[in-house]
């Protein structure tokens, strides 16, 4: 009998460390250059098959919409947006792009300076405009199609929406303001953040329903923005540390783990995770410019770390960051 109890102890005992010690996290970083003469490039979304979905500025200074499967570039411009100025300034760019290729973005009209949100497929346009509002933007999209992003109504508050089918329906996160949905996966559940009545940012996983919470422990006032959820359950964002530095996180497991570009000299922003754990995003060097990147995720427990660097010229620069191991949901 004491044996046997015995032996039951040491099993629960080495359960119990096996639940309480995830495994650590590997990240390799690449720079990812849309093409040879890209003079900056932004990478905000990517698929399963690593397609990655974005913007490029070029040797001119002229922006345009990105697509990047491997070495094939699909460079995308549309006759009524702004093409200079940054994404930032409304210059055409996508933020989420599905398995069958189709990316979902906005820009501002040159003829209006509103907002112009979109979805991109086979080579045509369709407009995303949520009912009766002055500006929309469509920033992330599904494999069934299903859009989301954010709108402005006609007395400029802003709200998210997600589009099903020819279905628009708003989504507000109650108490706070701004909202924005910038990410869905296939089970329509929403990656959503919004600034507090104290001015720092709530996120959230919303499922249609219900909100569920996600902060980052070491964010400071300002907060998290979660900017991704793929279709197993992870999210990507960034929260803003006790210095207002913008700092990259990977929630796995239910644990939070920090992404930082070993090249950064303060913020790294990851914007997009695939299924397979691939991270897609953006990061500050000590010139101050922004330089997309691509990371594949290995935990302790996987193979061989797969390659990153796709194959062709456009990303380069490979390069490891070390273990990181899981700090506790709060």
């Amino acid at each position: 009998m004491k044996k046997s109890i015995l032996g039951v102890s040491l099993v629960l005992m080495f359960v119990a460390v096996g639940i309480a010690a995830a495994p650590p996290l590997t990240f390799t970083f690449s720079d990812v250059h849309a093409n040879k003469t890209a003079t900056e490039t932004d990478t905000f979304g990517v698929n399963n098959a690593g397609t990655i979905a974005g913007d490029y500025v070029d040797s001119a200074g002229v922006q345009h919409g990105m697509i990047l499967a491997g070495k094939k570039l699909t460079s995308v411009d549309h006759a009524n947006c702004v093409n200079t100025g940054g994404f930032s300034a409304g210059a055409i760019a996508f933020y989420g792009v599905n398995s069958a290729g189709a990316a979902a973005g906005w820009c501002a009209s040159t003829k209006t300076g509103l907002d112009l949100g979109f979805v991109y497929s086979g080579g045509k346009f369709t407009n995303i405009k949520f009912p009766k509002s002055t500006s929309t933007q469509a920033i992330g999209i599904n494999d069934t199609g299903v859009v989301v992003g954010l709108y402005l109504d006609s007395v400029g508050v802003q709200h998210g929406f997600v589009k099903q089918g020819s279905k628009y329906t708003s989504i507000d996160v109650a108490g706070d303001s701004t909202t924005e949905a910038w990410g869905v996966n296939n089970a329509g559940q929403i990656a959503v953040f919004a600034i507090s009545s104290a001015g720092g940012y709530d996120s959230f996983i919303y499922n249609g329903k219900k909100f569920k919470k996600v902060s980052d422990p070491n964010a400071g006032t300002t907060g998290t923005i979660i900017r991704s959820v793929n279709n197993k359950g992870d999210a990507a964002g960034a929260y803003f540390d006790s210095n207002s530095e913008e700092v990259g996180f990977l929630l796995h497991g239910g644990k939070y783990y920090d992404v930082k570009d070993p090249k950064a000299s303060n913020n790294t922003r990851p914007d997009g995770v695939n299924d397979k754990l691939e991270i897609v995003g953006r990061y500050t060097p000590t010139d101050g410019s922004n330089v997309g990147f691509k990371a594949v995720t290995k935990t302790s427990a996987d193979g061989i770390l797969s390659s990153v660097t796709d194959g062709g010229h456009q990303v380069s620069g490979e390069r490891r960051l070390g273990r990181q191991v899981a700090r506790n949901t709060p």
